[in-house]
């Protein structure tokens, strides 16, 4: 815990500061959420279809999913989420002229979440 994903539009590779992106997010989910830096995983998922409304060219998607054991109080998910999309703002630049689509989740993890390490 925390399990983070990122959805990104492929035509955002090399628009999109990933490493520096983690490690601020990282940050953040310490300070806002209190997770333990050793716990915080992210995992990057490129995607190469993108449509928005009727419109597949132009248009670029970061959705960020945050899943936090249960506890945190709705401020603080929502000030986390705040902090996603800031993040997002300083991390992706989109060249081309393409309309960035930019959200983010916060939410408890379902009940039944485990996990092991090896």
């Amino acid at each position: 815990m925390p399990q983070i994903t990122v959805d990104y539009s492929d035509r955002l590779a090399d628009d999109f500061d990933r490493p520096g992106f983690a490690k601020a997010l990282h940050d953040a989910v310490v300070e806002i959420a209190a997770a333990k830096p050793p716990a915080c995983k992210t995992q990057f998922r490129r995607t190469e279809d993108t449509t928005v409304g009727p419109d597949t060219e132009g248009h670029a998607i970061v959705h960020v999913h945050i899943g936090l054991l249960a506890g945190r109080t709705e401020e603080t998910k929502a000030r986390l989420t705040e902090t996603v999309l800031e993040l997002l703002r300083q991390h992706v630049k989109p060249t081309g002229g393409l309309a960035l689509h930019a959200s983010a989740e916060t939410r408890d993890l379902d009940p039944s979440y485990r996990k092991y390490d090896a």
